[in-house]
């Protein structure tokens, strides 16, 4: 518990600290943008790893020079921890925002670092609000911004059951933006809080990054299933991981 209660403190106090942090970079973006874009991104990496610390996660990362680094990428990872995307961001070599619950928009201060680092919010009750999201996903990475979305759609709960069926709808980013996909599999961080609520645990957790997948390369079949061929890619990173965990 105590973990639990540190990372809860220190989330609190950051986001109200960063309240004239954020002040200071809307003023900064108005006059060069892409300055006020890294310095937010570093400074949210530097509190999910201040986060990271406070937890005892050990992280084994595998294949991070996959990323290719001339272009926008739309990255697909499993999912099985709120934690997944305070490692995975923690980890982003450039600006990428990540497709998010509708929710987490309400949630005061995070609202507002999440908007300013190109993060999408998805309502899934909303078919329109929801083609509207990946069309602006679409003109992000078309303008250098990579993408993160977590195919499965939610937490996978059981992950010793295998994945959840990759949803297809995910690829459009990357099918109509024609950038590369980066498939990440991530291993054991359920065993960081989910597996034993309320407490948080040392735990060592691998991130393994893939080969991109350039869609221009695949044949038909592939292209036509492309969610359950990232899918395999996936699993196959994953059946190499309890070895070294």
């Amino acid at each position: 518990m105590i973990r639990l209660i540190l990372i809860l403190l220190f989330v609190i106090l950051f986001l109200i600290v960063s309240i004239p942090i954020q002040i200071v970079e809307w003023i900064i973006k108005r006059f060069n943008p892409y300055a006020a874009d890294i310095s937010s991104l570093r400074i949210v990496q530097w509190a999910f790893k201040v986060i990271l610390f406070i937890a005892g996660t050990k992280i084994t990362v595998i294949g991070k020079e996959n990323i290719p680094k001339d272009t926008a990428v739309l990255y697909i990872p499993n999912h099985q921890s709120y934690f997944d995307i305070i490692i995975t961001y923690s980890m982003c070599p450039g600006l990428t925002g990540y497709v998010s619950k509708d929710m987490l928009q309400k949630v005061p201060g995070l609202n507002i670092w999440m908007k300013r680092l190109y993060c999408l919010f998805l309502d899934r009750t909303d078919i329109k609000a929801g083609l509207k999201m990946v069309l602006t996903g679409i003109d992000q990475i078309k303008h250098g911004i990579s993408m993160c979305i977590f195919p499965e759609g939610t937490r996978n709960k059981h992950p010793e059951q295998g994945m959840a069926p990759f949803k297809e709808g995910s690829m459009k980013m990357a099918e109509k933006s024609g950038c590369p996909i980066v498939p990440i599999a991530i291993s054991n961080t359920g065993e960081i809080l989910e597996n034993h609520l309320p407490r948080v645990k040392k735990c060592h957790v691998i991130v393994q990054y893939g080969e991109p997948i350039y869609i221009k390369d695949l044949s038909k079949e592939e292209k036509k299933f492309l969610g359950a061929y990232t899918q395999k890619k996936i699993e196959a990173m994953l059946e190499t991981h309890s070895a070294l965990l």
